[in-house]
């Protein structure tokens, strides 16, 4: 019998009544009532060109055929300029960013490096990085004195001359904060002075009031990951992209297993979210952030309770109940109940995960307006118990 390689993992809690991972992820996904606050997703679009576009692809039968290989040349154009990363780089449209991100530690990392990461973070992250590189430090980050982010002087006290990435995911998750661009000049010179990558995960990027791309400060040294997933609204299609240096593109080309090219209705409403994005950005933007302020006014009504990092940069945040004694886990099996579907810290953290619940909220206001009434009821009920 093969036994399972022990790589890195994310610690995954099921609440009580299911057997596995995939067996409670199919029920949510299937209770029609379900208000989704636990994976970051966006629920905010209505009927638009992203949809009709989708339609009229499958209509059209495109999806007979396998698009182009490495995406189509006019999406990729589109990001590049959404990006203003026109000149001096290369991109490569995968399955998503998650795709990306393992694409990228698959053809850098040797066994001998070694990854710098965060914790709280993206725990997926650190499990592709365990496959590859010797180790990965996963610097702890959930405190006010660092801001609760990965700083360029953290980096500096844990690197050595083997670290060969360092990753950034920014905005957060789960926490939404944000790296200013005198932070990301300097991690952009450390990644130039030590001849390292910077593994720019921009996942969150839009939903951020300000963002700076390390690419424009060290474009051979950092690899920008980009997803459709979040602001556009198209995590069930499983598109995104990686954008670098030709020759780190060319290079990640080589060792690509999803050499058929990416779904081909997926790039057609990616073609539409981009071309389209000036027309609802800013609607999106106004409502997570008028949620979020929801959020916090239930917050601030209980005491022992706080948020973080606030406001959020991205479409999540990060609600510490340590001080209460009540297990987030526990909390979320409340809210469950209530047909609210939120996650518990250890799902994005090994060191901090029994402190917080992780919610997001780009979802209609009134559903995080019914949030913000079963999660008060949520801690008075298991504070008593």
């Amino acid at each position: 019998m093969i036994s399972p390689k022990k790589y890195a993992r994310v610690a995954k809690r099921l609440p009580k009544g299911f057997k596995s991972v995939n067996e409670f992820f199919n029920c949510v996904y299937h209770d029609e009532e379900m208000i989704w606050m636990g994976q970051n997703t966006n629920h905010l679009h209505e009927e638009n060109d992203i949809m009709y576009e989708m339609l009229e692809s499958i209509k059209n039968k495109d999806y007979c055929k396998y698009p182009p290989p490495e995406g189509f040349p006019e999406l990729k154009n589109l990001i590049l300029q959404d990006l203003g990363l026109t000149e001096g780089y290369d991109i490569l449209i995968t399955a998503g960013g998650t795709e990306s991100l393992y694409l990228c530690m698959n053809d850098i990392l040797e066994p001998t490096d070694n990854v710098i990461t965060c914790d709280p973070g993206y725990l997926i992250i650190d499990n592709f990085a365990s496959r590859f590189a010797d180790h990965v430090k996963s610097i702890p980050i959930y405190n006010e004195e660092c801001g609760y982010k990965l700083t360029p002087e953290l980096v500096k006290e844990n690197m050595d001359k083997n670290t060969k990435i360092i990753s950034l995911v920014d905005p957060l998750n789960p926490l939404g904060s944000c790296y200013t661009k005198e932070e990301i000049k300097e991690f952009a010179d450390i990644a130039i002075d030590n001849d390292l990558y910077l593994l720019h995960d921009i996942t969150y990027r839009d939903f951020a009031r300000e963002h700076h791309l390390a690419a424009k400060y060290a474009p051979e040294n950092t690899i920008t990951v980009y997803s459709f997933s979040k602001i556009y609204g198209m995590a069930g299609l499983r598109v995104g992209a990686l954008i670098a240096a030709p020759d780190v593109v060319t290079s990640v080309k080589s060792i690509i297993i999803n050499d058929l090219g990416t779904n081909v209705i997926a790039q057609k409403g990616a073609l539409a979210a981009v071309k389209s994005k000036p027309e609802w950005l800013d609607r999106i933007r106004n409502t997570t952030r008028g949620n979020q302020k929801i959020i916090k006014d239930a917050v601030d009504g209980i005491d022992g309770l706080f948020i973080p990092v606030y406001p959020s940069d991205g479409n999540m945040l990060a609600i510490d109940m340590y001080e209460l004694g009540i297990e987030p886990i526990d909390v979320t099996e409340f809210l469950l109940g209530r047909k609210i579907f939120a996650r518990e810290g250890a799902y994005t953290s090994k060191l901090f995960g029994h402190r917080y619940l992780r919610v997001s909220f780009s979802i209609p206001t009134e559903s995080v307006e019914k949030f913000a009434v079963d999660f008060e009821d949520a801690i008075k009920t298991l504070k008593h118990k």
